[in-house]
């Protein structure tokens, strides 16, 4: 095992532990009680949720918080959920998951070359986490960020990802530029000779259902961070 794998081990056992936001303990342990009838008798992960992926990884990809019923209830970034479905097929599509589907922590799914955080690891309610509970949470992202050495390309997924990922990049003395750069789906902004940032809508149900964020809109921000990171492009 090798340096990263062991750090991140490490820090993986920090986040389940996390006890450091009071509401979301609550929240997710109320989730895990109480499940719709779909997932009832299966046994939640209900604690924080450590990134995933190649600790080798040369691009990050950076979403929100754990979904309820899905990480909450797997123990795995975007697993068991409609996000999740569309996210992983799409890393499939571009050569960087050895499968397109994530139903749980042992289905077999791996990352090759790419890594999965998120800014917040509860489940917040609704989705929205408070301006305290992020920054108590994005230690774990900057440590990461140190940690997985050979990053080159950082995919933020949503808004709330964009403007976590330049908070913790500038508290490890990443320099951003300025003015802050605006998210957009498929933003760019370059950090320093090491990093990239590039902006891709959330694919939430609300986002993938209507329309807003599309197969090829998806395929194309993957594809423009392979090229980035050095990765062979289709």
């Amino acid at each position: 095992m090798n340096s990263a794998s062991t750090e991140l081990e490490a820090l993986a056992a920090e986040v389940h532990g996390c006890l450091k936001c009071p509401r979301l303990v609550a929240w997710r342990e109320t989730q895990a009680a109480d499940p719709p009838k779909r997932y009832r008798g299966q046994d939640y992960w209900a604690r924080p949720v450590s990134g995933f992926g190649d600790p080798e990884a040369r691009i990050l990809i950076v979403g929100l918080a754990p979904a309820a019923h899905g990480a909450n209830r797997t123990g795995r970034m975007f697993t068991g959920d409609r996000s999740g479905d569309w996210l992983y097929a799409a890393l499939h599509r571009a050569g960087l998951a050895n499968q397109p589907t994530a139903i749980s922590r042992d289905d077999g799914l791996r990352l090759y070359d790419a890594y999965i955080a998120a800014v917040v690891r509860c489940a917040p309610p609704a989705n929205k986490p408070t301006p305290e509970e992020r920054d108590n949470c994005l230690p774990y992202l900057e440590r990461e960020l140190e940690i997985l050495g050979r990053v080159r390309v950082v995919v933020a997924l949503g808004k709330f990802g964009w403007d976590g990922f330049l908070k913790a990049a500038a508290m490890i003395g990443v320099p951003t530029p300025r003015p802050k750069p605006a998210f957009g789906h498929g933003a760019e902004a370059t950090l320093d000779d090491r990093l990239t940032l590039l902006g891709m809508f959330h694919p939430s149900q609300q986002n993938t259902f209507t329309g807003k964020l599309t197969v090829p809109m998806t395929d194309a921000v993957l594809e423009r961070a392979k090229e980035l990171a050095g990765l062979r492009t289709f």
